[in-house]
């Protein structure tokens, strides 16, 4: 059984919009951050947006600053990033990760601290 595992990813137009999702059944604390995270082939992987929990702060990548909207459903323990105006370098095998470490570690930058990841969903950006 999946502990993360994603959906949503597709083929779309550029300027077009998706919206991925992600269930997390790690056995977290309630206080915890998710997040989405992106690897281009021949590029390293990247943060594209995290979000800790009960409401609090968002962190984005520059390039997907005002596109991407990430949110949480923390019941349910799910994560969504909704992406808008894509473009084809948007293209990637986008993954959701999640840990409960201290919230301090809860930025784009911080891959290093999530231990638990899912499979990935591929996003493809056509022109």
């Amino acid at each position: 059984l999946a502990q993360v595992m994603e959906s949503g990813g597709g083929s779309v137009q550029a300027g077009g919009s998706l919206k991925l999702s992600c269930e997390v059944s790690v056995n977290l604390y309630t206080k915890n951050c998710m997040g989405w995270f992106r690897q281009a082939p021949g590029r390293e992987r990247e943060g594209v947006a995290t979000m800790y929990s009960d409401g609090g702060r968002a962190d984005y990548a520059d390039s997907v600053k005002g596109r991407f909207n990430i949110s949480r459903n923390d019941a349910e323990k799910t994560v969504y990033l909704q992406m808008n105006s894509l473009k084809p370098e948007d293209t990637a095998m986008y993954y959701c990760a999640a840990h409960d470490h201290d919230p301090v570690y809860c930025f784009t930058t911080d891959e290093r601290f999530f231990p638990y990841w899912g499979q990935g969903t591929q996003v493809t950006v056509s022109s």
